[in-house]
């Protein structure tokens, strides 16, 4: 079940990077994966509501993952 989970939650996020991408390209149309893991480099991504909450979800599955491959470990 662990590498289920662990493959769920690679794919989803997989997926919210691929749509945080895509959103920073349509604001700034040449910027790329590395730009983005540094948006206050970039005031148009640092100041974008939309892009904020998308990172944010990103963030939020890192987490989840962590949190539930650490859970399985003590288990």
């Amino acid at each position: 079940m662990k590498q289920s989970l662990e493959a769920l939650f690679d794919e989803m996020i997989t997926h919210q990077e691929k749509k945080l991408l895509e959103l920073a390209s349509s604001i700034i149309p040449n910027v790329t994966s590395d730009d983005i893991l540094q948006p206050n480099d970039y005031p148009e991504l640092e100041n974008h509501p939309y892009f904020r909450y998308e990172e944010g979800v990103l963030k939020g599955l890192h987490s989840a993952k962590m949190a539930v491959l650490a859970a399985a470990r003590i288990i």
